[in-house]
């Protein structure tokens, strides 16, 4: 029953990313009202990954319907997030409430000492059976009872819950910030500036607007903790960043070129910088054709370069 469902989901998700990219929301819906007659589970919402799916849709339809319907997925989905905490702690409340089980290993132990070890044996049990919600596997960050690392954990806790992506992943957002927080503390040793400015680039960069691809791929451990608090600030930006930069070197490049190879030789020129003459030139028309051209000047003694028309 539940691989049967596994691959019904699968099906819809499959269809769904391809309209997504396609930007052509034909038969959307439709497929969400297959997936709200198809019972959700927690396992079943983190192997598939439909909520990715139903959200790109939801962000890229027009139709009301469509999105209110999405809307509507997501909100359901995302009580089974919370569901496992509630049975917690309704499992610890009822513990409390029984009369412990006392074991044939004990003689004639006091009422208290029994409240108390069976109150510390449910805690353990109850800490056990908290199914973690982590996409990825990765282990567990360890306490601190650091105030500064603490609010720093809070802080990438926070915006790694930027949008909603966090809610149709399944991902534990608060577990991920301390791993982050843990990797980045383990590299300083200290919470010293280096640190904070480490921790205030990724918040900074997990919150843009502008680069949502980073933050679901934290969230869904395509980018490990470990990976992601070591990245710099290239690497982090996005792909539209990257090629922007990848241009403006380029530009840059062809600008040094044109000043240092390919120009005429002259003494015409006096260089401001250590006034010698051995210079070279080249003419570029940079305005429209009525205009005259801009010549670059280049000092071969000093490398100093200038321009004018």
């Amino acid at each position: 029953m539940g691989k049967k469902e596994e691959e019904e989901i699968i099906r819809i998700a499959k269809k769904m990313d391809k309209m997504a990219q396609k930007k052509n929301g034909v038969g959307a819906l439709d497929l969400l009202k297959e997936l709200k007659n198809i019972p959700m589970t927690l396992e079943l919402l983190q192997s598939t990954r439909i909520g990715m799916s139903v959200n790109a849709i939801r962000k890229q339809s027009t139709d009301d319907e469509v999105t209110s319907l999405a809307k509507s997925l997501i909100k359901s989905w995302k009580k089974l997030l919370d569901e496992p905490a509630a049975e917690k702690n309704s499992e610890e409340k009822k513990k409390e409430r029984t009369t412990p089980v006392v074991s044939p290993s004990q003689a004639s132990p006091e009422p208290r000492e029994e409240s108390s070890s069976s109150n510390s044996s449910s805690k353990s049990e109850s800490v056990d059976v908290t199914p973690n919600t982590l996409i990825a596997t990765f282990p567990r960050a360890p306490g601190t009872s650091d105030s500064v690392r603490i609010k720093c954990r809070e802080m990438l806790s926070n915006a790694l819950q930027t949008g909603d992506d966090y809610i149709a992943i399944g991902a534990d957002c608060d577990e991920l910030g301390a791993q982050i927080e843990e990797c980045i503390f383990l590299e300083f040793k200290n919470t010293d500036m280096k640190y904070k400015n480490r921790v205030r680039s990724r918040i900074s960069n997990l919150k843009d607007a502008k680069n949502p691809n980073l933050r679901r791929n934290v969230l869904c451990g395509n980018v490990s903790p470990e990976r992601i608090a070591k990245m710099t600030a290239e690497e982090m930006a996005s792909d539209e960043l990257k090629e922007m930069r990848k241009t403006l070197t380029k530009e840059a490049i062809r600008d040094h070129q044109v000043s240092t190879s390919g120009g005429t030789q002259t003494d015409l020129f006096t260089c401001g910088k250590c006034k010698k003459k051995k210079c070279t030139y080249t003419q570029v028309q940079t305005r429209s054709a009525d205009e005259p051209m801009t010549t670059f000047v280049f000092c071969t003694e000093c490398g100093n370069r200038w321009k004018f028309c």
